[in-house]
């Protein structure tokens, strides 16, 4: 009797043991593996089907196609995942419909300041830019900081003169404005100059998508190659009104953007604070690495719960070394798609579609 109770006792250490999270533990599947695999997103927030005309979703759904077909591109014709991202964004800085590029949002001096990252899974190498006011595409200028540069995150003027010493294109301050971005930046002045008490402002972004939404713009992608490493790029013209230097989670390597073989390559975009304080990017991977869960678990575990508990809103796309993709967001809505190997291009902006 007594051997058997010995017998039992191992027993349970064991299955104890084997239960624990352990290091580098095999990812969960969720589909077969791919060869290649593309996501995108271009913003979450208040995105109704009512707050759209249908000429204005006709022209999101394009845009938001077009820029996954040319990621996809490079991805089919062997390119490298660092490439495919880096070309899905730049369709998406160059339409004003995106608060990123050609589209971004003022600050409260009446300026478009845009910060963009980007990050290779392969050796976790990336590059970081804040404050830029006169290269046409930021998502360039990360990644010369990346490759080009022993740093990883530059800003203000230092940024753009190492941008400019890289020879990437640069516009005249004036080439990012647009009426829809100014109109915008006017009626949230106007509103805060009425509502100055931080409840009532909370109450207002409540009820009022427009002034909501002033939080809400990013653009970004991920994507697996044929080699199967992995990257993340994301680009923002950041909060509209925001002061005194502020600078969200789309820089800050972690947060609003991540990449790891390991694991998973990330992309954000939502209220940048809570995305900063929870380190989105680097959490959804440590999950992974550490707690064994599938990118699906990781991503929703992070933007569903303790995102929501934070009150932060938003969400993230995310690939994983197998072509996984999840694409979690707490908000009304998300501009986002993807595109696997041999796959159409699908694309999404409502919560109820899947």
């Amino acid at each position: 009797m007594k051997s058997l109770h010995i017998f039992l006792f191992l027993l349970l250490i064991l299955i104890v043991s084997c239960s624990k999270p352990k290091e580098n533990q095999p990812i969960t599947n969720t589909e077969a593996p791919v060869d290649f695999a593309l996501a995108i997103h271009g913003g979450a927030g208040t995105i109704k089907k009512e707050n759209l005309t249908a000429e204005q979703d006709a022209e999101y759904r394009a845009k938001l196609e077009e820029a996954l077909n040319a990621g996809y591109a490079v991805l089919e014709n062997g390119g490298e995942a660092l490439d495919a991202v880096v070309a899905a964004v730049k369709v998406m800085e160059d339409s004003p419909l995106f608060n990123a590029g050609k589209g971004a949002v003022f600050t409260n001096e009446g300026k478009n300041e845009m910060d963009a990252a980007i990050m290779n899974g392969a050796d976790r190498n990336a590059g970081a830019v804040t404050g830029l006011t006169r290269i046409k595409n930021p998502i360039t200028a990360a990644r010369a900081v990346m490759e080009n540069s022993p740093h990883v995150f530059m800003s203000g003027a230092g940024a753009e003169q190492f941008a400019l010493s890289q020879n990437l294109e640069e516009v005249d301050p004036s080439y990012f404005y647009t009426d829809f971005r100014f109109e915008q930046l006017e009626k949230i002045r106007e509103t805060e100059k009425t509502e100055l008490d931080h409840a009532a402002l909370m109450e207002l972004e409540l009820k009022d998508p427009f002034f909501n939404d002033r939080k809400f713009g990013t653009v970004g992608a991920v994507a697996k190659d044929k080699k199967g490493n992995i990257a993340a790029a994301t680009s923002t013209g950041g909060m509209t009104n925001k002061r005194f230097g502020r600078v969200g989670d789309v820089p800050i390597i972690g947060a609003g953007t991540y990449a790891d073989n390991a694991t998973c390559a990330v992309s954000a975009t939502g209220h940048g604070e809570y995305f900063i304080r929870t380190v989105v990017g680097h959490e959804i991977a440590s999950l992974m690495r550490y707690g064994g869960k599938s990118l699906a678990e990781a991503g929703d575990e992070v933007v569903m719960k303790q995102l929501v508990e934070m009150g932060g809103s938003g969400g993230v796309i995310s690939i994983d070394k197998n072509g996984n993709i999840a694409m979690p967001f707490n908000s009304e809505g998300m501009y986002r798609g993807y595109r696997k190997a041999n796959g159409e291009a699908k694309v999404m902006i409502y919560k109820e579609e899947k």
